[in-house]
């Protein structure tokens, strides 16, 4: 968002071009949001942040800037501009790679036919029912049968039992059984039948904390014996183990642990796993992924439809030339060698988080038949795994690869699960009342929060195991972060589509941007320019033999 509206102020120095994300102080954010009202701002360069809640009557035309991600998102934004009776809402995708022209006309095909994306609820969250309970308790107090019939009537708590009901009452008002003897955590007291907050010091620590949006804490990386590299997020960090290594600020680097907020690393000779910033990580939606793998299907078979597709027409004969366009019911599998090792390009188009979970799953299955170090980079259309040996990858065809058998106890040993249990319980727990923030000006540190919620998870861990707030944190991290669903019907999908197996000599224009994606990570952005060069001469030269 700084880039574009970077550029944009240099390229159009006479153009009042405003800003607005959700980083940025409120007086800055209003200030943009004032000038689109009043029409002194010709244009606004921002991120979500302006997907909801105010209307811009002067807005002509949103441009989407890169992939939507998802169908309903597009026309969301669409109806940022035409706000008013009798006018047209437009949007422009402005594509940030080729391949998202094939997304632009996917996503016009979806809308046309009203094929949008579905919300799926969180069903029965402790958490926030534990906060709602005592916001309702601070407010005059409830009776017990009462709130449960009236939560009932909702989606998210239609089926939750009397067993869990009963819990979240003892854990309100007495702490359970691993936070007993801890007063902060009596919340909830039981007066003349109804459940009321009597603590004065424990009402005001709430009204202070009401809310669920959580943001995600960023990690300092620091050489074990030297100065700090940077950040990254945490959700990546908790991936890894230590002796696990990973690509970051241009350099290799092992991770030795990690001790109060900060990752302490030192240089490695191996490469590893890419960072992912939560910026990039949104997946694309399994109805945009259907129109664009219908989009494919019919470019195989010769029909480019629209000014898009006739646009990627010469990149996708090319892609068709030196492998294999994706057709519907076939799932495409590259396997190309090069100075760097053995790559293994695959794409299920299911997006990044599914793929995610998946390259870690291959990976892991693949090195039980083989001891095998690998490299994985993913993106919304595939994946790659690099390894210096070749992947036993006809043996694990014949072993089920792709088998959905013990996935979860599968994802649990591919990924550090448990870290990843561990930080999204820290959201869990701040939303429930566990944790306590700090109040205004005396706020508690990242380190802070992050020594007390970690604390509690392994006391549970230790003392608890059946806690129901731990085993929602398990259960979000298989749903939420690694979309156990959507990955199991990935895999089933995979075991019942054809198996196109492509070994061109180089790398395809599908290929490409997953080689991208993990250099980037690997490489100063001045050497990455370079190689990035030396590879796009070479592919154009071959692309030249070919017409």
């Amino acid at each position: 968002c700084e880039l574009w509206h970077q550029a944009l102020a240099q390229e159009r120095p006479h153009w009042p071009i405003g800003l607005h994300h959700g980083s940025l102080a409120r007086d800055e954010r209003r200030a943009a949001e004032s000038g689109l009202k009043d029409g002194a701002l010709k244009a606004v360069v921002c991120t979500s942040s302006l997907d909801l809640g105010v209307d811009f009557s002067p807005v002509d035309r949103v441009l989407q800037i890169g992939s939507p991600k998802g169908v309903a998102r597009l026309l969301q934004r669409a109806g940022r501009s035409g706000h008013g009776p009798g006018r047209l809402s437009r949007v422009t995708c402005v594509p940030a790679s080729v391949l998202e022209l094939v997304e632009a006309a996917a996503a016009r095909d979806a809308a046309q036919a009203e094929d949008l994306e579905g919300r799926l609820p969180y069903i029965c969250p402790l958490d926030v029912l534990a906060q709602h309970a005592v916001s309702m308790a601070l407010g005059g107090g409830f009776k017990a049968d009462d709130f449960l019939a009236e939560i009932r009537t909702t989606a998210s708590y239609a089926n939750v039992s009397a067993n869990e009901w009963n819990w979240l009452l003892e854990f309100l008002t007495s702490g359970g059984k691993t936070l007993s003897a801890y007063p902060d955590y009596h919340k909830l007291v039981f007066k003349q039948g109804s459940y009321i907050v009597t603590d004065k010091t424990i009402a005001k620590r709430h009204r202070m904390a009401i809310g669920t949006i959580i943001s995600d804490a960023s990690i300092q990386v620091r050489y074990l014996k030297g100065g700090r590299l940077g950040s990254v997020e945490e959700n990546f960090i908790s991936r890894l183990y230590p002796g696990d290594t990973f690509l970051f600020a241009g350099k290799s680097l092992e991770l030795i642990k990690i001790n109060n907020m900060t990752a302490y690393v030192r240089s490695a000779a191996r490469a590893g796993a890419v960072p992912v910033w939560y910026g990039g990580r949104m997946p694309l939606s399994s109805q945009l992924a259907s129109a664009v793998c219908a989009r494919l299907d019919a470019a195989a078979q010769g029909v480019y439809d629209g000014v898009e597709m006739q646009t990627v027409r010469p990149i996708l004969e090319l892609q068709s030339a030196w492998s294999a366009i994706p057709r519907t019911g076939q799932v495409l599998l590259e396997q190309v060698k090069s100075r760097e090792g053995n790559h293994i390009f695959l794409y299920p188009f299911a997006g990044r988080l599914v793929h995610e979970g998946l390259a870690a799953l291959l990976a892991y299955r693949l090195s039980r038949l083989e001891p095998l170090s690998f490299t994985w980079s993913i993106n919304d259309y595939g994946l790659e795994l690099l390894s210096r040996k070749p992947a036993p990858f006809e043996q694990a065809l014949a072993d089920d690869l792709f088998t959905t058998d013990n996935l979860a106890s599968d994802i649990v040993k591919s990924l550090n699960e448990a870290e990843l249990a561990k930080s999204r319980f820290r959201e869990i727990a701040r939303i429930a009342g566990l944790v306590f923030e700090g109040y205004p000006g005396k706020g508690k540190t990242a380190r802070q929060i992050q020594a007390t919620s970690s604390l509690i998870f392994d006391v549970f861990a230790r003392y608890d195991p059946e806690h129901l707030l731990l085993r929602q944190a398990h259960q979000e991290v298989l749903e939420r972060q690694l979309e156990r669903s959507r990955l199991y019907s990935t895999l089933e999908s995979l075991q019942a589509m054809e198996l196109r197996i492509t070994t061109p000599v180089r790398f395809t224009p599908l290929a490409f941007p997953l080689l991208v994606d993990r250099l980037r990570e690997k490489l100063s952005s001045e050497k990455l320019q370079e190689r990035l060069q030396r590879l796009l001469e070479t592919l154009e030269k071959q692309a030249d033999q070919f017409r």
